[in-house]
């Protein structure tokens, strides 16, 4: 309930997960790059998760690469061991 993996269509991300309580969020690239953003808005996941259509890339955009709250980090982690 408090984790989510997100796997909708997007042009930019193949996968993102969610993590409220911590208020993170693991983002998979098309590339198959890998980014861990840390200090989310809690608020912005629960919107995200709570909402099915809700378009991905422009969750990332507006959450994740504009925000100046996020911290960003790339882990050397595959996407499946990252949320562990």
């Amino acid at each position: 309930m408090f984790k989510k993996l997100i796997t909708r269509t997007s042009s930019a991300a193949s996968s993102l997960f969610v993590d409220i309580i911590r208020g993170t969020a693991i983002v998979q690239f098309n590339n198959g790059v890998v980014y861990k953003y840390s200090n989310v808005s809690r608020r912005a996941i629960a919107n995200l998760m709570a909402n099915d259509n809700m378009s991905t890339g422009f969750w990332i955009n507006q959450n994740l690469l504009d925000a100046t709250r996020t911290k960003c980090r790339r882990p050397k982690l595959a996407l499946s061991a990252a949320w562990k």
